[in-house]
């Protein structure tokens, strides 16, 4: 590549980092994606992004399919392509988006794995035996209750819950969108107890440790294995496996995928119609105790 293209990539990781302000991870992704392409110009002698063709791009992808690279990845790398070449045709320093009408091979679509209710609530009923125990559950309630990934659950600061009104504020969800969501009445009652306990800090994350520092994502999956081995939960619990059961089991008490969508932060309506194909029970009293407006606030 040129010096100038070399600095046109430059400028555009500058671009997604301080103006688009992209999280670290999808800032890494993206320079991984993007010098996978720089190899594959390198290889085959591509001086500049103006004389990369759509056949390029496709032999581009078709080679890294064949050293065994995923589907879901191959897409990743084609979304991180098509955002650079949008920035190079708003510069006007390509005439098109040569990866605009390339598809990755596409593969089979694995179901997520949810917990069933009486699962819920046996992980949810337990007594505690200390207060990082009262956090734990408080966090696990959370999970259900609004359907949070795990990077929002740590992101959440004190100020962006409302308890007396059971609602919270997603300020950093994914792609930077915000979302207002409910908080139900077990979560909100789990919630007030551990605020009870909460170390006094500077911290403003509402899940601090005893040393009053927030916790990582790392920590909370860790707390959430500790909490299953405990319980004799057989399943090999995750974050995420929390916010599935939260998405099938309030679709299936609803039938209403357009709310559970906007609950979830789904930009595309086909992510949340993976849950149209779970083997559901009928949860519908489920949903009365532990979902959102289901039942009174809770004094």
């Amino acid at each position: 590549m040129t010096p100038s293209s070399k600095q046109l990539l430059a400028d555009y990781f500058y671009h997604i980092e301080f103006e688009k302000r992209v999280s670290e991870h999808t800032l890494k992704s993206y320079q991984r994606d993007i010098n996978q392409l720089l190899n594959y110009c390198s290889t085959h002698k591509l001086e500049s992004w103006e004389t990369i063709q759509s056949i390029d791009i496709r032999n581009h992808i078709a080679n890294r399919h064949r050293k065994g690279i995923a589907s879901k990845s191959l897409q990743r790398e084609l979304s991180a392509i098509r955002s650079f070449y949008n920035y190079l045709l708003k510069k006007q320093c390509a005439q098109s988006n040569p990866a605009r009408h390339v598809r990755a091979p596409k593969q089979e679509r694995k179901l997520p794995k949810v917990l069933d209710v009486d699962q819920m609530s046996g992980m949810l009923d337990r007594p505690t035996d200390s207060f990082l125990e009262i956090r734990d559950l408080a966090m696990f309630e959370l999970f259900y209750s609004s359907g949070l990934r795990l990077s929002e659950l740590t992101s959440l600061n004190l100020k962006e819950i409302d308890l007396s009104e059971s609602m919270l504020k997603v300020l950093h969800g994914k792609g930077q969108k915000q979302r207002n969501l409910p908080i139900g009445s077990k979560a909100v009652a789990a919630l007030k107890k551990w605020l009870n306990y909460r170390t006094e800090t500077t911290d403003t994350a509402v899940f601090v440790s005893n040393k009053g520092k927030r916790l990582s994502q790392r920590n909370i999956q860790l707390r959430l294995v500790r909490w299953c081995k405990k319980i004799g939960l057989p399943e090999h619990v995750h974050p995420h496996m929390l916010r599935h059961s939260f998405a099938s089991h309030l679709l299936e008490s609803s039938h209403d995928i357009r709310a559970v969508q906007e609950l979830l932060g789904h930009s595309n309506i086909s992510t949340t119609q993976i849950y149209t194909h779970l083997d559901f029970q009928h949860l519908a009293e489920v949903y009365d105790k532990a979902h959102p407006r289901a039942k009174k606030k809770v004094d």
